[in-house]
């Protein structure tokens, strides 16, 4: 029996694919959507149609999304990395000509009613397309130059038109999932020691030409680091939303406030609470036992998705899987950090939690793409 055949003979098929479905895995997320819904009824000071309500439809709608990829066989997501691959670069280049703008950057198309952000979509279709690229490639060349370089360029190419928008926090999530998934397939690690010393000299760069015509970033985000290095230098300025977030973390204390009871957020004191700082809600009203409980959730959710990719065979659906995974971590520590005052402030939303539709539609294809590789693989 080839292995195309064996492949076939082994795959789950009709009504038998439910049984395989990673129910853990969803109810996990399921969990985190709905401490979310809760967090927002509570931050919108009891108002169900203001924010809660839109996102439980949104998380409804992905999840039909979810189960009709899930139920799809992952050989078919694989033969169809490339072209996902070339929609969402090609979604990112229509950003830069008929984008729409909003807070000083243009990161979003408005198609319809509905508003999307390709960046988003791209983070998916990258993973895809890398591990598809390494599927492909014989396992001797993953640490040749050229094979290197490859995807190297399918990294930056996106990386720069998001950059473009200007939009730090995503650049950095694609530079990191990317490196990700070439790390598991196995690159060698003297490139990334490399890289590492590229990177610690580029940062050097970005305070050494600041003030000039050549330098890196954006004022506002040269702002954005100063008040990540001194958040005090400017309290009712730049430095606002972080205070503000490390009070209502500590206000907390070990068991919270209570539900609906956190001053910090229904006062108004945090003007992105409903997005990125909706962590400090959770911290405020339930403390340090809410807020752990809920990282534990996450953790969860990440262990089950390296548990799938270590018990599968199909090196496309193991390098997928991990790729998710770092994605979704990344989510996770870069809002956690930024909140906590140990990053600058991205703009990068905590999974499930946050309030936005290109996020949690994204993230359920993405674990849709994880349970088709469950699904179907080899037994």
């Amino acid at each position: 029996m080839s292995f195309l055949e064996y492949r076939v003979k082994t795959a789950p098929t009709g009504l038998s694919k439910v049984f395989y479905f990673n129910w853990g895995l969803y109810l996990l997320i399921t969990a985190v959507a709905a401490i979310g819904w809760l967090m927002l009824y509570s931050i919108s000071g009891g108002d169900m149609e203001l924010w809660a309500e839109p996102q439980m439809k949104r998380y409804i709608a992905g999840s039909v999304i979810l189960f009709v990829i899930a139920f799809v066989p992952i050989w078919f997501w694989r033969n169809m990395s490339g072209l996902a691959y070339i929609i969402g670069f090609l979604l990112l280049i229509a950003v830069e000509f008929a984008g729409s703008q909003s807070k000083g950057a243009q990161r979003w198309l408005d198609i319809g009613p509905l508003q999307l952000q390709p960046s988003e979509l791209m983070k998916v279709g990258l993973v895809m397309m890398l591990a598809a690229y390494y599927d492909w490639l014989d396992p001797k060349k993953t640490s040749r130059p050229l094979w290197v370089l490859l995807p190297v360029v399918m990294i930056l190419a996106p990386t720069a038109l998001v950059l473009m928008q200007p939009n730090l926090g995503t650049s950095v999530m694609l530079i990191l999932g990317g490196a990700g998934v070439m790390f598991a397939a196995g690159v060698s690690l003297w490139y990334f020691a490399a890289v590492g010393a590229l990177v610690g000299g580029l940062v050097a760069s970005v305070f050494t030409l600041r003030g000039t015509p050549w330098q890196f970033l954006h004022d506002y985000q040269y702002t954005r680091i100063d008040t990540f290095l001194d958040p005090t230098s400017d309290p009712l300025g730049a430095g606002y939303n972080i205070i503000q977030a490390q009070i209502a973390l500590g206000s907390g204390g070990w068991g919270g406030k209570g539900f609906m009871q956190g001053t910090q957020s229904r006062l108004n004191f945090l003007p992105e609470k409903h997005t990125d700082f909706i962590f400090t809600t959770v911290a405020e009203e339930f403390g340090f036992v809410g807020a752990f409980a809920l990282l534990a959730l996450y953790a969860l959710i990440i262990g089950f998705c390296l548990i799938t990719a270590m018990k599968n065979r199909d090196r496309y659906s193991q390098l997928l899987i991990i790729g998710i995974a770092m994605n979704f971590f990344l989510y996770l520590a870069i809002n956690l950090a930024m909140v906590m005052g140990m990053a600058p402030v991205v703009g990068v939303p905590l999974p499930f939690l946050s309030y936005g539709g290109s996020v949690t539609l994204v993230l359920l294809i993405a674990f849709g793409l994880v349970q088709s590789a469950h699904i179907h693989r080899l037994r």
